[in-house]
Order: C-alpha cells, then sequence, then structure tokens
C-alpha cells in the first residue's frame, strides 16, 4: 500500500496521462505500420506473407486481415482515429503472434517473443484509456459539450 504522502506527492502527474497514451498510441502506430508495409507495399510480399499464415496452420485469409490490420490499424492509431478498435485488433495480432512464431523462440533472444509482448501490453493499454491527447478520437462524432466534459475530467 502506498502511503497517502507520497501518492499525494506524484498526483501532479496525473493530468498527463493523456500524454503518455499520445507518445504510447505513437509509438505503437510507427511500429505496426513499418511491419505491416512490408507486408503489402511490396510486389508479392501480401500473397507470400498469406500463405506463410496458412503454412501455420492457419486460414489463408488471416494473413490479409493480419497484414491490413498492421498497416491501416497502425495508421489509424497514429492519427488516434477508432483508436479503441484499432488497438484491440492490434492486440489479437500480437498475440496471434506470439502464440505462433514467437513462443518458441523465449523471452530473450534472436525470435523472442519480447517486442510483440510489449506491443500486446501498449495496444491494451489504449484499449483501456482510448487515444491521449491529439487523437482524432475526440473530434469526431462528439459535440463540443462532450469534448468539454472529457477535458474536465
Amino acid at each position: 500500500m502506498i502511503p497517502a504522502k507520497l501518492a499525494y506527492m506524484f498526483s501532479w502527474l496525473n493530468r498527463f496521462e493523456g500524454l503518455g497514451a499520445l507518445v504510447m498510441r505513437l509509438a505503437l502506430g510507427i511500429i505496426m505500420v513499418a511491419h505491416g508495409y512490408t507486408k503489402i507495399i511490396p510486389s508479392g510480399a501480401l500473397y507470400s506473407f498469406s500463405h506463410t499464415v496458412f503454412r501455420m496452420h492457419l486460414p489463408i485469409w488471416l494473413g490479409y486481415v493480419s497484414a491490413f490490420t498492421e498497416f491501416f490499424g497502425g495508421m489509424l492509431i497514429i492519427v488516434g482515429l477508432l483508436t479503441r478498435v484499432a488497438a484491440f485488433m492490434t492486440a489479437i495480432d500480437m498475440a496471434v503472434a506470439i502464440m505462433k512464431v514467437h513462443l518458441h523462440g523465449g523471452l530473450l533472444g534472436p525470435n523472442s517473443f519480447a517486442l510483440p509482448l510489449a506491443l500486446f501490453a501498449i495496444s491494451m493499454m489504449l484499449v483501456f484509456t482510448g487515444c491521449g491527447w491529439l487523437g482524432l478520437d475526440d473530434f469526431v462524432g462528439r459535440g463540443k459539450g462532450a469534448r468539454a466534459r472529457v477535458a474536465g475530467r
């Protein structure tokens, strides 16, 4: 249990929770777009990746879903639009990547699951907290009254 005085000493940091979500959102989005780009943009990459997924005893269409989740979901996460949905899809993508690809590599090593686990944790944090500062989720689909209520928490 944290003593009340110690908790009070750091309570001023609560106003920066949105900044923390912004930093996490940008880091996750940039990493996911970079990984998704290599699976979609080069000629034949999407076909090759989807067949790699098929060789892992998963339906071939999940390869397309995974690649598009990483690339377009990463873009949505960067701009903060549909953040919770895109982050949830990314969390599922990372859970499958850990179970099917990286689990045998252990926590440390060349094919470890450390990065996918960290990306899973960041994704789940965004699912629960939302987009944070400067996200389009705060501006789309809500009136100004809702924005003011969220900012005034």
